[in-house]
């Protein structure tokens, strides 16, 4: 048995791309995107009709600009990613509305509609929140509403604990950016899974989660190498690039289990409570969570604005 097919036991599979080819060839649970990952697929030639049909249909105002146009792209990739999944989707909101509750909420409320007009079974949508202060209030408020959350670009205890607070669906704290931060930290080329900071930040959130009884699902993310996977076996969901699912699947030999509430009920955790300034000062504290985090908001902004930029030269 493949050790992708031993990790499918224990935790939830979600594909991390937004390539509906590589989906179908992997068949996992459920998928996440983001504006990066769109703008991957989107400049693949099999995607061209997709987007151009698309684009053409987008019936925005011209004065509210390509940003409409490139949520309505968004709506159309996850339907097609939707036919294909027994779960659920994970779909971005822009990340410049990071820092803005109202208009956060506004915007999963017109992705919303968007979907509620072609048939989708909301109840298979998670939109993609960045881990601010702000976000996990638009959050907050979403959930009040039965609105699904998955609270992205989360590097810390704090974040976790918070969007716990919160009431979110899903979190998605990110191992490999954290790795990639430690390591330059450090001045070292490798740290090994077993002692890899991004895998224990994760384990830590894990435990503390199933040892308080929180319902908020754990999905580790943005993943480096197999090895990270591996010392994860039985988080709740992990999210995985179409080349580590390549691997995992094409990998023999027996993978143990390494998180389980069972083990997570004998854990040495703190629980934690943030009001706000608890929760921006000890962000604050955290220098690799607090880099990573406005570095994470600026690359996905980064990318929606190439994104635009390619729609307008190519499909406008």
């Amino acid at each position: 048995m493949s050790i992708l097919d031993q990790l499918k036991q224990y935790t939830t599979i979600v594909a991390d791309t937004g390539e509906i080819e590589s989906i179908r060839k992997f068949m996992p649970q459920d998928a996440t995107t983001n504006p990066s990952l769109l703008l991957k697929a989107v400049q693949k030639p099999e995607y061209k009709q997709l987007v151009a049909e698309t684009i053409k249909s987008c019936d925005a105002d011209p004065d509210s600009g390509i940003k409409p146009c490139l949520e309505w792209l968004m709506v159309r990739f996850a339907e097609e990613i939707l036919s294909i999944i027994p779960g659920r989707v994970s779909v971005e909101i822009d990340a410049s509305l990071s820092f803005d509750t109202e208009n956060t909420i506004k915007a999963a409320e017109r992705l919303l509609e968007q979907f509620n007009k072609r048939g989708v079974d909301t109840d298979r949508l998670l939109f993609k929140i960045a881990s601010t202060w702000e976000g996990i209030r638009a959050a907050e408020q979403l959930e009040k509403q039965g609105v699904h959350c998955n609270l992205t670009l989360l590097f810390s205890y704090v974040q976790a604990a918070a969007c716990a607070d919160a009431g979110v669906t899903l979190i998605s704290p990110f191992v490999g950016r954290i790795l990639d931060w430690y390591k330059a930290d450090r001045g070292v080329d490798h740290i090994p899974p077993e002692e890899d900071p991004g895998v224990q930040s994760v384990a830590d959130i894990y435990n503390y989660f199933k040892k308080s009884g929180i319902q908020t699902e754990i999905m580790g993310a943005s993943f480096r190498n197999s090895g990270q996977i591996r010392e994860l076996a039985g988080c709740d969901l992990l999210t995985i690039s179409p080349d580590l699912l390549k691997e995992l699947s094409e990998t023999e030999g027996s993978l143990e289990r390494k998180l389980s509430p069972e083990s997570a009920r004998q854990s040495d955790v703190t629980p934690l409570h943030p009001d706000e300034k608890a929760f921006r000062w000890l962000l604050n504290e955290n220098a690799m969570a607090t880099e990573k985090l406005s570095e994470g908001i600026r690359k996905f902004n980064a990318d929606w604005v190439k994104l635009a930029d390619l729609i307008l030269e190519q499909y406008r």
